[in-house]
């Protein structure tokens, strides 16, 4: 389609082709010459004179005036067909429903405002003016704006959701919460994956080194509202996180719908922490940015208000330090001096009292001494000494009678002590004697000899065989004997003993 340029404003707003058609003959001539702007007093109208002819290009421009006037702003819903974009920039279109097409142009300064791609089929609202394309003599609508058809019923809801919350007291400034100083963390609700949240990190490492953590979320979509939600909840779980970011860059209302959502605007609300919301650009207004309890521009905005800049801190700090030394020196100095005072006061007041304290002692002292019982002591000291010679008379006349006792059982003593030896000596010889008689030495000096072979006593001749050495112990002396032959009887092979002697030749 070859290129279009507006059609000129018109000139007049009163005319209307069909009223013109309908109007009696009498009429015309003069609603024609109203039309062209021709004086009153050049018309004349008479039944016999003969039509007027138009030139093809004044009646295109007469009934594009006209067209103009009679619908300067219309806005019109339809399905977009024959979509086509020439390199100029302008898109050329029609709108269409089952009744009729109207085709409609959108040159480039407004094309490039279009916060949407246009697709066939789309069902769209065209905001624009109707004209005539005076080179074709085309009739067609020149769009200014376009939305999406739903787009109204977005703004009716959002207006109305807006209104009851603000009834409800959720946007009042008195809930808004400040911002912490120095957030120990900060929460970032956003994409994972998108522009926002490395601005939002960049702006950040570059102001100063404060630690984040991102809740991942969708943005936009049937499931945005609800993931946002979890995210802010699950945010205010961390003890450590002060504050909260939730951005998202820019895009058309719809984008821009899931914050718009009822139970996300409580949630926000109801957060432990403040809430800062960046959503979208600076003209555009979500329910969340009135719930938050601040609105920035945009998400590097964000970052900018919710983190410190360490440039400005250290300097603060470096004034506050030399501050706080300032005022540290007066105050050690001015505490020296009431130190000083204090410690001269305290000196005095500590002589004072210990010449008070000494008097007392010396008054004390003297009074004790004047109340000494110095006879009652040397009373006592002297019958003390008195009982200590009766005691030690006592003493001595007690041990004598126990030595006297002592001197008459001596005899009685003596004689029990002879007859008890007496006795224990009869009784002991009387053991010896038995002991020695069943002594073995008693019976090796009748004759007989003890037998050992390994240090055991040979009681059986079947304890040894021939060849094994022997130890034969006799009354005087001992024999080294080995053994030739060993005999064993018949009755020394009874079962009840298992053993015999034996016989033994050295």
């Amino acid at each position: 389609m070859a290129s279009q340029r507006p059609p000129k404003p018109a000139a007049q707003a009163g005319f209307d082709f069909g009223t013109a058609r309908r109007a009696p003959p009498e009429s015309r001539t003069t609603a024609a010459s109203e039309a062209f702007g021709e004086p009153e007093a050049r018309i004349v109208a008479a039944r016999d004179e003969p039509p007027r002819v138009f030139g093809v290009g004044e009646l295109v421009r007469t009934a594009s005036r006209t067209l103009e006037a009679k619908f300067p702003a219309v806005l019109v819903e339809g399905e977009i067909t024959n979509l086509s974009r020439p390199r100029s920039g302008h898109v050329y279109f029609s709108l269409a429903d089952q009744d009729g097409t109207l085709p409609a142009v959108m040159f480039r300064t407004q094309a490039v405002r279009c916060k949407f791609d246009l697709k066939e089929g789309q069902l769209v609202r065209a905001r624009g003016r109707l004209s005539i394309f005076e080179q074709q003599g085309k009739f067609q609508l020149y769009v200014d704006s376009l939305e999406p058809a739903g787009l109204g019923v977005l703004q009716l809801a959002f207006e109305e959701l807006k209104r009851k919350l603000a009834a409800e007291g959720l946007f009042d400034d008195t809930l808004k919460r400040p911002l912490p100083a120095w957030p120990r963390r900060i929460g970032i609700v956003t994409s994972p994956t998108g522009a926002v949240i490395r601005d939002i990190l960049r702006v950040s490492e570059r102001r100063g080194r404060v630690r984040t953590l991102l809740a991942a979320a969708q943005v936009q979509g049937p499931l945005a509202a609800l993931e946002v939600r979890a995210a802010l909840q699950r945010l205010q779980t961390i003890p450590d996180v002060d504050v909260i970011i939730i951005a998202r860059g820019g895009g058309s209302a719809e984008d821009l719908a899931a914050f718009n959502d009822e139970a996300l605007a409580r949630a926000i609300r109801a957060c432990r922490v403040p809430v800062v919301s960046a959503i979208g650009h600076e003209v555009d207004f979500t329910i969340a940015d009135f719930v938050a309890d601040l609105r920035a521009p945009t998400p590097s905005a964000a970052a900018e208000l919710v983190v410190p800049l360490f440039a400005h801190l250290e300097t603060r700090l470096d004034e506050l330090r030399r501050r706080l030394l300032r005022a540290g020196n007066h105050v050690i100095a001015d505490g020296r001096l009431a130190l000083d005072d204090v410690v001269l006061r305290a000196g005095r007041s500590v002589h004072k009292r210990i010449a008070s304290e000494r008097r007392l002692l010396e008054e004390e002292r003297r009074r004790l001494a004047a109340l000494h019982p110095r006879s009652r002591l040397q009373a006592d000291r002297s019958r003390l000494e008195a009982l200590a010679r009766r005691l030690e008379s006592a003493m001595r006349g007690k041990l004598a009678e126990r030595q006297r006792a002592l001197g008459a059982q001596a005899p009685r003593m003596q004689q029990a002590m002879t007859k008890e030896l007496a006795d224990r000596r009869r009784t002991f010889e009387t053991a010896a004697g038995t002991l020695s008689a069943l002594s073995p030495l008693k019976v090796l000096e009748r004759g007989y000899a003890i037998t050992r072979a390994g240090g055991a006593v040979v009681r059986d001749a079947g304890q040894v065989k021939e060849g094994d050495e022997v130890e034969v112990l006799l009354s005087r002396g001992k024999l080294s004997c080995r053994v030739q032959s060993t005999t064993l009887s018949d009755s020394d092979r009874e079962p009840t003993t298992g053993r015999g002697t034996g016989r033994t030749t050295s």
